[in-house]
């Protein structure tokens, strides 16, 4: 009888309205947060103009010139002649190929890493876990020329500690380590993967120490075993962290210079002299002496590297709303 009464009452009752959806309100800055903000802004308005909007600037105008040869020294407007140059040049797509092989190997071993050290480092809480955090921090120490000098020593079969492991490979020489067909990409991400790993570890690391106790905890309640707290809750909330980290050694791969060009000559000019992009725009700059091309090669890659960080940036959210 309840029952009935019970389902008679539910059918006649009207259906409940959703609770209206609160509107989102922009919250208004005060004025001395305005003026705040354009003090701490200020040195990094001028620092991106003069690296940032004036260079590029510049090499807008300097791309749209005329080149001047033996012939023809004057200069002038030149429309998009520069552009043809790079492009028809017959070292532009190996270039380009060479970059892509290199990131193709090392972004994805470089992600993984990151994320992967950083959450075992994240799990392992107190004098164990900093310890580690502070050993793989050393490598990125050892930056620039002392990496580099570290990884020739490395490389050299007649010196190295792993003299086993090239003996097993039948390289003999340096020179043929470097400059064997296919090895180079997987030697640059040896190097990069050492240099930087620890540093993006620390970057990581610093989000997952902002995700509150009560998050983790609240999730532990509910049965989530290690795994599936590193994957369900601590992913998502890191992933603008992610996104950084892989903008950052995006660019840092397309920018590629100084490793392969010493490699080239620690191995005796085994390597093509222009194996990156930015190397073939350092040799139309000062081999070719045709700076609108050098230009005009510097516009093509800030070009593919801003697309492919905007892609990052909107799908990771890196520049995202933080809601309260």
């Amino acid at each position: 009888m309840t029952t009935a009464l019970t389902e008679e009452r539910a059918a006649g009752a009207p259906a409940p309205t959703p609770p209206a959806k609160r509107p989102r309100t922009r919250r208004v800055s005060r004025p001395s947060e305005t003026r705040g903000a354009w003090t701490l802004m200020a040195p990094y308005v001028v620092l991106l103009m003069i690296g940032g909007i004036i260079p590029v600037g510049y090499a807008v105008k300097t791309s749209l010139e005329r080149s001047p040869t033996p012939l023809d020294p004057t200069t002038g407007f030149g429309g998009v002649d520069s552009f043809k140059t790079v492009f028809t040049d017959y070292r532009f797509l190996d270039t380009f190929t060479n970059v892509f092989a290199t990131l193709v190997v090392w972004l994805p071993i470089m992600m993984l890493g990151i994320v992967g050290l950083a959450l075992l480092i994240h799990a392992s809480p107190g004098r164990f876990g900093s310890t580690m955090r502070f050993v793989y921090y050393i490598p990125g120490a050892l930056a620039g020329i002392a990496n580099f000098v570290l990884w020739v020593y490395l490389l050299n079969p007649a010196q190295s500690p792993i003299e086993g492991f090239w003996n097993a490979l039948g390289i003999e020489t340096i020179k043929q380590a470097v400059a064997t067909p296919g090895h180079l990409p997987f030697i640059l991400t040896a190097m990069m993967f050492f240099q930087g790993v620890g540093s993006w570890i620390i970057v990581v690391n610093g989000g997952l120490n902002g995700i509150s106790e009560e998050t983790l905890e609240a999730a532990s309640l509910d049965g989530a075993n290690a795994w599936q707290l590193a994957w369900h809750v601590k992913l998502p909330i890191i992933k603008p962290w992610i996104g950084y980290a892989a903008l950052m050694n995006l660019a840092y791969g397309f920018q590629l210079f100084l490793e392969p060009q010493l490699l080239d000559q620690v191995s005796s000019n085994a390597l093509p002299d222009q194996w990156t992009p930015t190397q073939l725009g350092y040799a139309f700059a000062f081999s070719n002496y045709n700076f609108p091309a050098a230009a005009a090669m510097s516009l093509i890659l800030l070009v593919i590297t801003l697309v492919i960080g905007l892609l990052i940036v909107f799908r990771s959210g890196l520049f995202g709303e933080e809601e309260h």
